[in-house]
């Protein structure tokens, strides 16, 4: 409210108001104008009732702070508070629609920002929310409820906490029939939560201390195209994984498998199995599954003796990695491969029957990269006829 105050005529009387002094120009005094204005103001400093002035501020204050909530994404704002300060304003608020602890952003009104907060819980989320990121907190454990009435959530992403297996209820994902990605990797789990909803199509749960996969874990999951398992401590994956008909990426480097897992889905496409203790490779691994295109076996106990004959000569492979094994020779491969990776084995012989069975202008092999730097062989071991072999080679190290 603006109060004006304007010179006081002599022989004007003051008196105590409860309503902001109006006082009516009669007249131009001939003293100084300024001075009557000064007297003016110390006069009315001293009996104007303060009282309705600060009721309006402690109300304006109180729904500054509402506004400020929801321009900041912490809520939702119900009406217009500016509009009176009547009785209506003493009605109780409706409930803020996002956790003061996360951030809510109109601009991203599907998504719930709470991630590196030093939280300890999982906050419960809001009905309308899609997208959850809880990431980089201190929560170990998740209980019951705090996404039930998020039944619509897409993705919920909870890496890089503090997580344990036996502080997450088995029923807490459950009521999501429409999650897709969930995100558990660098946390402390020492297995597979329960009770994971069929609509899954992306699974991180790597670099935590999981040992086992029972059968069951990932039973009916037939929508979960991608599973990241690596860096846990797993020696053997059983039948966990057969019934996963979509995958087409599995990752399971730094576990410890003695072996490459059996029953592996037929749609798989891409397989990393670095840093584990496999010493052979099954007969006819890669021809049971054509649509196989990246293997990775790098960091292993790979021998010659337990790779049987043209395991690799595939036409469907386009990058092997083999480095780092205990190989003795250049396995055959198809010409249809085009990285092939076999440092820091024992190689001792360049063999072009490796890559091409008949040299000639018609014949040669589809190679981009060659590695065979760490090994017994100088470029001296290289023919011309390999040079032909390899012509389409961008990059080969010895």
């Amino acid at each position: 409210m603006l109060t004006i105050f304007y010179p006081i005529p002599p022989n004007t009387v003051l008196r105590r108001v409860s309503e902001p002094v109006f006082i009516e120009e009669t007249m131009i005094c001939t003293r100084p104008v300024t001075m009557y204005i000064w007297i003016a103001l110390l006069v009315c400093a001293g009996f104007v009732d303060l009282s309705v002035a600060q009721h309006t501020d402690t109300l304006t204050w109180l729904n500054y702070l509402r506004n400020r909530a929801y321009n900041n994404g912490y809520g939702q704002s119900y009406g217009n508070y500016y509009a009176s300060l009547s009785a209506e304003d003493d009605e109780p608020d409706a409930p803020l629609d996002c956790p003061l602890e996360c951030d809510c952003p109109s601009t991203y009104p599907y998504a719930m920002y709470c991630h590196s907060r030093n939280l300890r819980h999982v906050p419960f989320v809001p009905s309308r929310m899609k997208y959850v990121y809880l990431q980089n907190n201190q929560i170990s454990g998740i209980t019951d409820g705090v996404f039930d009435n998020a039944t619509g959530l897409v993705w919920i992403i909870l890496h890089m906490n503090q997580l344990r297996s036996d502080k997450i209820s088995n029923k807490v994902f459950t009521k999501l029939p429409k999650l897709e990605r969930l995100f558990l990797h660098h946390n402390k789990l020492d297995r597979v939560p329960k009770g994971l909803p069929r609509s899954l199509q992306d699974l991180r749960i790597n670099h935590n201390n999981i040992t086992t996969i029972p059968s069951d874990s990932l039973r009916g999951m037939t929508n979960l195209t991608a599973l990241r398992l690596q860096s846990n401590a797993i020696k053997d994956l059983g039948g966990a994984l057969e019934s996963l008909q979509s995958l087409t990426f599995l990752d399971l480097r730094g576990n410890q498998l003695n072996k490459i897992p059996e029953h592996l889905p037929l749609k798989l496409s891409q397989l990393y199995l670095e840093h584990n203790h496999i010493s052979n490779i099954p007969v006819d691994f890669l021809r049971n599954r054509p649509d196989l295109r990246f293997v990775r076996l790098s960091h292993n106990r790979l021998t010659d003796s337990g790779i049987p004959p043209n395991t690799f000569n595939v036409s469907t492979l386009m990058e092997l990695d083999l480095s780092y094994n205990k190989l003795e020779k250049i396995p055959t491969i198809s010409t249809n491969l085009m990285n092939l990776y076999l440092q820091a084995n024992h190689i001792k012989e360049f063999s072009i029957s490796s890559f091409c069975k008949v040299v000639d202008m018609a014949n040669f092999s589809n190679l981009r990269v060659l590695r065979l730097e760490a090994n017994g062989i100088s470029s001296r071991d290289v023919t011309p006829e390999a040079l032909l072999c390899l012509r389409m080679a961008t990059n080969i190290n010895l």
